[in-house]
């Protein structure tokens, strides 16, 4: 079933369900608002889907977790609660009930955290098309049929896929769906073929699990992370600002470039691209290109920062080293952190920036330019 409605312009509401108790964790409470770092399983979920096509969010909770929950709500635009019930598929019933309508629904496991925005984005593409799109990886282990402690028949992996979520539809057929057939499930694909639909697989990834017993919570963040490294250098010359950070620092020289030349930035950016696998500076913002004369750096930056989280990266931490003779850069690092941090929306306390001479050797050494390196961490 097509939408005639374009794809710009069709509603669509993510419908998070993380109505859990822990239980199997032995947690003591909602594995949901567990802390991976410095946020919960649920802060990392919705940072997917508000980094996707999916813009209005119905979280399905536990009524004990109202106020927790409703608390990280609040920090979100368009994310509204509603108390989901005793099962899951009461809960996915509940949750369609309460969103009333709209043309697509993006239900989604919460605890499924390392999802990325390309799944989530795909399984609505798939949606539109042929009604469903729902995500699936293939089966890695071999699968056996077990009787009484004792294996009956191995089943063959081809064909075989392990179902995940997000599972995406056109709302009319799912809500459908769940009126239709009763009893409950685990899945909302095998409600919705049980209705007489055909599910449509698009392809996963095999981070995307679910969280589910307590090691779990440790392995996924320590896997799912990547490093960048990048370097600029810039000749000083007489009749330019000198610009680093985004900091007007005075002296008597400049750096000469395309832009504000601005390469304690330009460092970071190409940190960054790095790790996020993206095209260096040079390629994105070309100095043949009129409309980057003079430009400001950490207005480039933030674009970048826009970039990296589309794809479903978070920063960890930025560190930076500026190679100068001169001028002392201590007075002015507290303005550049702040600057940077900023614009890539994170806190100060993780951009660290330093700065040293080359002991008069070479061309910073000489005074005729200023160079900065940059390392970054990613998390995805």
């Amino acid at each position: 079933m097509n939408l005639e409605t374009p794809n710009s312009e069709i509603s669509i509401v993510g419908l998070i369900l993380c109505a859990g108790d822990g239980k199997r964790m032995n947690l003591g409470y909602n594995k949901m608002l567990y802390y991976v770092g410095k946020k919960t399983i649920l802060e990392l979920t919705l940072d997917r889907f508000k980094s996707s096509r999916v813009k209005t969010v119905m979280l399905v909770i536990n009524e004990a977790d109202r106020d927790a929950v409703g608390a990280i709500a609040e920090r979100y635009e368009d994310v509204a609660i509603t108390v989901g019930g005793e099962t899951r598929t009461e809960s996915v019933r509940r949750g369609l009930k309460e969103i009333g309508h709209c043309d697509v629904v993006c239900i989604h496991d919460g605890a499924r955290p390392y999802v990325t925005a390309k799944i989530i984005d795909d399984t609505i593409e798939s949606a539109v098309e042929y009604g469903s799109g729902i995500a699936a990886v293939p089966t890695v282990d071999t699968v056996s049929e077990i009787n009484d402690g004792e294996i009956i028949r191995h089943l063959a992996k081809s064909g075989l896929y392990n179902v995940q979520t997000p599972q995406t539809f056109i709302f009319d057929q799912i809500q459908h769906a769940y009126n239709l057939v009763q009893g409950n499930f685990s899945d909302d694909s095998e409600v919705y073929a049980l209705a007489g639909f055909k599910p449509h697989i698009v392809l996963g990834e095999y981070e995307n699990i679910k969280l589910t017993h307590a090691y779990e919570l440790f392995a996924p963040a320590s896997g799912r992370t990547k490093i960048g490294l990048g370097f600029d250098v810039h000749r000083l010359v007489s009749g330019r600002d000198l610009i680093l950070g985004g900091v007007m620092i005075p002296h008597n020289k400049g750096l000469l470039g395309h832009s504000d030349a601005d390469c304690l930035v330009h460092a970071v950016m190409d940190a960054l691209l790095s790790a996020a696998e993206l095209p260096d500076i040079g390629v994105l913002f070309p100095e043949t290109d009129p409309k980057y004369k003079g430009a400001s750096s950490i207005r480039l930056l933030a674009e970048i920062y826009g970039l990296i989280t589309r794809r479903s990266y978070a920063v960890g931490n930025v560190s930076a080293v500026i190679m100068a003779e001169k001028p002392r850069m201590r007075p002015y690092i507290p303005d550049m952190i702040v600057n940077i941090s900023t614009a890539l929306n994170t806190s100060p306390d993780r951009v660290n920036i330093s700065a040293t001479t080359t002991e008069r050797l070479g061309l910073i050494g000489d005074e005729r330019g200023i160079a900065a390196s940059a390392t970054c961490l990613l998390f995805y």
